[in-house]
């Protein structure tokens, strides 16, 4: 009896290798792909692109998808797709315009309706999947449709006949929100860093690199808050739940389409935060902005190790994934390639993330 004790005991504090549990982690083929493609870059493109201004200029594409992808990821986690996401850029980035030039409101006001908006948009999307039993593939892929559709009928209808609306930097460039969404961050430390020397420099004296482009931060910030809610808050265990096996989710307690609701609320949020931050840089909106984003934000979290199935995946690799886009889709530039060769990267990328990710899970689950 002691011995079967004692061999219970030795298994409850058996320690895994550390190649199987690292084998566990959602992101480990978003860090390989990352290190893949940087070698390869390093070989074949041009210096400029590892310079600090190149870094900057593959970071923010990256950033603005990754927004994306991390909304995306997480309601993949929780068992759940959204592909309206891209045309909620575009019907949030209207919404945004009208508050900021027919309504004439200060940002203070706007951006906080904004974020409303989306979130009932995404509200409606996940309560229709709930309540119809719906797939949420088609449910949002008729949204896809209706939120472009009335982002063109709104842009006419606010414009008298054009698909684009201008004006929002004239109206925002003296609002004390601006820089938060939209320019560089930080100007004075890089202005302090050319005069030392210590960063590039135009003739005149002045930094190739004026600051760190705001969405770089959101990021950064966005990634870090979704990995704390998924890895250490019980919400983040309810959505893994939710997500791997909805019913004895329900039975344990767990409140299932309240997370999943919260989760199309957060996804509509991501699209709007990415459609406020492009308006105000651009200093205008467009019924073509965020076009097709939701295949390639769902593509980032795919590569980051989110199971198509549910229950599986992390943010880190969905912000991993997503900058792997940013340095494929800007790197190609530097290059003697043809940039065509992205779209057959796009699908290449997810094959060979579908492929390593189940047989991943099938390692770890013991599945045949």
């Amino acid at each position: 009896m002691s011995d079967q004790s004692q061999s219970v005991s030795d298994e409850r504090i058996k320690q895994e290798p550390f190649l199987t549990r690292m084998m566990k982690k959602p992101e480990l083929g978003a860090i390989a792909g990352v290190i893949l493609v940087t070698i390869f870059f390093l070989i074949t493109a041009d210096p400029v692109m590892f310079s600090l201004s190149g870094f900057m200029n593959f970071m923010t594409p990256a950033s603005q998808l990754g927004i994306l992808a991390i909304g995306a990821a997480m309601l993949m986690i929780g068992g759940e797709f959204d592909l309206s996401i891209g045309s909620m850029v575009a019907f949030a980035g209207l919404f945004f315009g009208v508050c900021i030039i027919t309504w004439g409101l200060p940002l203070i006001f706007a951006i906080p309706l904004t974020f409303a908006f989306a979130a009932a948009v995404g509200a409606t999307n996940g309560m229709i999947v709930i309540r119809s039993g719906l797939p949420s593939f088609i449910v949002t892929l008729a949204f896809l449709f209706i939120l472009r559709g009335l982002s063109l009928v709104g842009l006419k209808a606010a414009t008298g006949g054009s698909t684009q609306l201008r004006g929002v930097r004239d109206a925002t460039e003296n609002d004390w929100l601006a820089p938060y969404f939209a320019g560089d961050a930080f100007p004075a430390l890089f202005s302090w860093l050319a005069e030392n020397g210590w960063v590039d420099t135009f003739k005149n004296g002045s930094p190739k690199v004026p600051g760190i482009p705001v969405e770089i931060l959101w990021f950064i910030a966005l990634a870090l808050v979704a990995t704390y809610v998924l890895l250490r808050t019980p919400a983040g265990n309810w959505i893994f739940a939710a997500g791997g096996d909805t019913n004895a989710a329900s039975n344990s307690g767990v409140p299932v389409n309240r997370v999943k609701i919260s989760l199309f609320m957060v996804t509509a949020c991501c699209a709007a935060l990415v459609a406020i931050i492009t308006v105000i840089d651009a200093g205008s909106t467009d019924s073509r902005r965020g076009f097709q984003k939701e295949f390639e934000a769902i593509i980032a979290a795919v590569i980051g190790g989110c199971l198509l199935t549910g229950g599986y995946g992390s943010a880190i690799g969905a912000f991993f994934g997503s900058i792997i886009f940013g340095m494929v889709v800007i790197g190609l530039t530097y290059t003697d390639f043809d940039q065509d060769w992205f779209q057959v990267f796009l699908g290449g990328m997810l094959l060979i993330a579908v492929l390593f990710n189940n047989a991943i899970r099938k390692r770890v689950t013991g599945e045949r």
